[in-house]
């Protein structure tokens, strides 16, 4: 029953997922492509949706994905499942906090953990990237350059990164997704 799956699939995704919505961005892209629900290009959609629209994107990409597949129900089984999880490990960590972060064990251990989701971000950062831009699924596939994808990507990056020496603060992302969606409007219409 495709219910029980999509709970199950969030559920396990949920659970073994450090580092919040975009450390579980690697493992959605795995469970989606394995279990044939999404293409990589449906899934690219899913999470610009997703990134776009209020609330945590894990949350907000399992509810999308659930009701892709299997409408309402799907949307509450998929983001039950992803939510769950983290719901439980918070009520255990409230509870326990201020005993088990004494240990230097405990310490040590969320340590090695931050590392690990840098690099989980960054690696589907870099697969987003060059899927997006280059078209690169897998390393066999052709290179096949959107040059609008590209120009939105660089006027994206200079602004971000041109913007703060000017105004002495960050760009907001919000004005950001605004500016690149009325981008996306003028070179893809």
């Amino acid at each position: 029953m495709i219910f029980v799956r999509l709970f199950l699939t969030f559920l396990k995704i949920g659970a073994v997922s450090f580092g919040g919505g975009y450390g579980m961005i690697s493992l959605i892209r795995e469970e989606v492509l394995s279990h044939g629900w999404l293409t990589e290009e449906q899934l690219l959609r899913f999470i610009a949706v997703s990134e776009s629209t209020p609330g945590p994107i894990a949350v907000n990409m399992a509810t999308f994905i659930g009701a892709s597949q299997a409408g309402f129900m799907g949307a509450l089984a998929a983001t039950f499942g992803v939510v769950l999880p983290s719901f439980v490990v918070i009520l255990l960590i409230a509870a326990l906090l201020k005993k088990v972060m004494k240990y230097a064990g405990v310490q040590a251990a969320l340590g090695g953990i931050r590392p690990v989701v840098t690099g989980l971000i960054l690696g589907t950062a870099l697969i987003l990237l060059l899927s997006a831009i280059a078209n690169l699924r897998t390393v066999h596939d052709a290179v096949l350059l959107d040059w609008k994808a590209g120009i939105v990507f660089a006027v994206l990056a200079v602004s971000a990164t041109v913007y703060p020496k000017f105004r002495r603060k960050s760009f907001s992302p919000i004005l950001l997704l605004l500016f690149s969606g009325v981008m996306g409007i003028f070179l893809y219409l």
